[in-house]
């Protein structure tokens, strides 16, 4: 399993009226712990697209528990649970306040494309190896 936490702080433009992190705004969160996940993996999303790599969404599923309120400090703990088998990845997103209570369940899924022939491509070799280490099977 491989785990990465960074850190957001709720700007004023990101609530609604009532002071609360926008709802909409919370993919907007998983996207910043994903792209430092891959960061910390001593990788970019930019280095995947020069590869002819692309990773569109293509399912994002959120679960609501509490609030975030404007000025909080938002930890964003993001975790790949296994290693990608297929053309699919999936990250699965927790959010927490500053008191460590926790916030907002999500999994998003992204799909690897090649972008010259827009079709279907299998975990980019790179990734792969970076990820090896976090995924090492055990023998009993």
């Amino acid at each position: 399993m491989f785990s990465s936490i960074t850190t957001i702080r709720v700007r004023y433009g990101e609530t609604d009226q009532m002071g609360y992190l926008y709802y909409g705004n919370y993919g907007l969160y998983y996207e910043v712990g994903r792209a430092e996940a891959i960061r910390e993996l001593g990788f970019t999303y930019r280095e995947l697209e020069e590869q002819g790599v692309i990773m569109p969404v293509a399912e994002l599923n959120v679960k609501y528990l509490r609030p975030a309120f404007y000025d909080d400090l938002i930890t964003v703990k993001t975790t790949l649970r296994e290693m990608p088998k297929s053309s699919k990845i999936q990250f699965h997103s927790e959010l927490y306040n500053e008191r460590n209570e926790l916030l907002n369940v999500g999994v998003t899924t992204l799909v690897f494309i090649d972008v010259t022939t827009k079709q279907k491509a299998g975990l980019p070799e790179e990734l792969k190896k970076r990820l090896a280490p976090f995924f090492k099977e055990t023998s009993h």
